[in-house]
């Protein structure tokens, strides 16, 4: 066995690293841009004055840094070669996450907004897998090219982990559809011009089949965003919206009709390894800062790390980054070679894990550095807060287990005494 990663993917680690030097880290200083990333950094990025929605300069920065990105050859390396991609893997991306991670906070990976400078490409290959040609033609091009994309209305108030009972249906009238319900949790839905709103259009409350992807227009009469929600992290670009006899025509459907949850489950192995990687990237970079400060801090004389109490936490810690580490790059490698539904299981299990060994690591560090720990002059608290998220989104934690389990005992595909199907997300 090969542990080596690929020459290739090596050489484009340079290259990201070199860019980062060259243009990334000026761009964060200049007109105080630090701002955003420093002690200062969530009350900067936040428009109190429009209810806590992301500020306009700090989203302007982001597009910022992923045009240079793309204009350095770097950002399109996950997009196929005809979108002027490299075709990047899965292993591929789950090293580049990592590695982006492991940096700490800064403008070449800020996940708060899922923002890196290599693109996660997941809407670009729902839209090529799934569009019609004329929405590929439409979306294309805009998603490519950094003019946008849009947003997804799964999850809804009284239905999250349960998406197969969602309450928001879909009901034909000639070459129309028309929506009532909800969504919450609607990420990114003050930008965008377009929500991908998932709706039951026929069968059983529990059916995997029976639920239709739309692309609706956010102006269309009846989509009404209620609010949105103030998090553990801010700012909040996550809304609440309300559908009342939404109409929208038939070639909005996004996906075969009644095959939204396949959409779905069509990226989630992909996201959820990437997503893992990154938490890894996190997590190695608390153990990092906090060897480092405990090896410089010397109270009573003697550096902080000549204590077993300070060691032993950080030597599991690190302990458990190497092999979770091992399973992310066979998993993906997994992925590559055998397709996106080969590794399931160990997908789950890459990403619960590391998302709760990321707040672990990250409220060890602070630990570690005691009360500078806890401030804003540290990324700890910023790290703990935003992959919290993680253990949550992505598909909860309890969710991930309970995939493992459906492989481990072979429940998975079977009958419940209720007559649910066991769930394939």
């Amino acid at each position: 066995m090969d542990f080596e990663l690929p020459v290739e993917l090596v050489e484009f680690l340079g290259r990201v690293d070199a860019f980062i030097e060259s243009e990334i880290k000026p761009l964060e200083q200049q007109d105080d841009n630090i701002r955003f990333f420093d002690h200062r950094r969530e009350d900067a990025r936040t428009d109190w004055e429009r209810g806590g929605l992301p500020n306009a300069a700090w989203e302007e920065l982001l597009r910022d840094a992923r045009r240079r990105a793309d204009r350095a050859g770097l950002f399109r390396y996950a997009f196929p070669p005809e979108l002027g991609g490299m075709g990047g893997t899965n292993l591929g991306m789950a090293v580049i996450r990592e590695h982006l991670a492991s940096k700490g906070l800064g403008l070449h990976c800020d996940l708060q907004t899922e923002h890196t400078i290599v693109a996660n490409n997941l809407g670009v290959q729902l839209m090529q897998a799934y569009g019609t040609e004329e929405q590929k033609a439409y979306w294309l091009k805009r998603m490519t090219e950094h003019g946008g994309g849009f947003a997804f209305g799964i999850t809804e108030l009284n239905h999250g982990s349960d998406a197969t009972w969602m309450e928001t249906k879909a009901y034909r009238d000639g070459d129309e559809w028309v929506i009532n319900g909800n969504k919450t949790w609607n990420t990114g839905i003050h930008n965008a011009t377009h929500d991908v709103i998932f709706a039951r259009t026929s069968g059983e409350p529990g059916d995997g089949s029976g639920i239709t992807a739309f692309i609706t227009p956010t102006s269309t009469p009846g989509f009404e965003i209620v609010e949105f929600l103030w998090t553990f992290n801010m700012p909040t670009d996550h809304a609440t919206v309300k559908f009342t006899n939404v109409r929208v025509n038939k070639s909005t459907i996004f996906g075969e009709e009644g095959r939204g949850l396949q959409v779905v489950q069509h990226f989630v192995n992909e996201n959820r390894i990437r997503q893992a990687a990154s938490s890894l990237g996190a997590a190695q970079y608390c153990i990092n800062e906090s060897v480092e400060y405990a090896n410089q801090r010397k109270p009573f004389g003697k550096p902080l790390s000549t204590n077993q109490g300070i060691q032993f936490p950080l030597v599991e810690l690190q302990t458990q980054c190497d092999m979770l580490r091992a399973l992310i790059h066979k998993t993906a490698w997994q992925l590559d070679t055998e397709g996106q539904f080969s590794a399931s299981d160990k997908v789950s299990m890459c990403n619960y894990w590391s998302n709760r060994l990321c707040c672990q690591a990250a409220d060890r560090a602070m630990q570690i550095h005691g009360g500078l720990g806890y401030s804003r002059h540290k990324p700890f608290e910023h790290i703990y807060r935003h992959h919290r998220r993680y253990r949550i989104t992505e598909g909860a934690e309890e969710i991930q287990m309970r995939r493992v389990a459906g492989y481990l005992f072979g429940f998975m595909g079977q009958k419940s005494p209720k007559g649910v199907t066991a769930p394939a997300t």
